[in-house]
C-alpha cells in the first residue's frame, strides 16, 4: 500500500483544483476541466479516482477526503460525496469515448 499516499494527493489535486471555491457550478467546472485536459490526462484522473473509490480506506475517510477537498455543499446536489465522485467517473468516462462531444 506504499502507493496509497499516492493516489490520495492526485486525487486531492483533481478535486482541489478542479471543483474550488470559485467555480460557477460544479457541472462547469466539470465540463471546463474535460475541455481543458488531454484525453490521456482525462484517463489518468479516471484511474486515481477509481484507485481511491476502491481503496481499503473507509467510506467515511473517503466522503472527508472529497469533502475537504471540493467546495460543494453535497446536500444541495442530494448526493453523497461518494456518489457525487462515481457520477464525476461516469462522465469523465462518456467524454473519452468517440470523437463527438455531446450534451445530454
Amino acid at each position: 500500500m506504499e502507493n496509497n499516499n499516492e493516489f490520495i494527493e492526485e486525487i486531492e489535486d483533481f478535486l482541489g483544483g478542479t471543483f474550488h471555491q470559485d467555480i460557477e457550478s460544479p457541472e462547469d467546472a466539470l465540463e471546463e476541466f474535460i475541455k481543458d485536459t488531454t484525453q490521456l490526462g482525462i484517463r489518468q484522473t479516471i484511474d486515481h479516482c477509481v484507485n481511491f473509490l476502491n481503496s481499503n480506506l473507509t467510506d467515511h475517510e473517503k466522503e472527508k477526503i472529497i469533502q475537504n477537498n471540493t467546495e460543494i455543499y453535497f446536500p444541495a446536489i442530494d448526493l453523497s460525496p461518494l456518489e457525487w465522485l462515481r457520477e464525476i467517473v461516469y462522465q469523465l468516462k462518456i467524454s473519452t469515448e468517440g470523437t463527438e462531444n455531446h450534451t445530454n
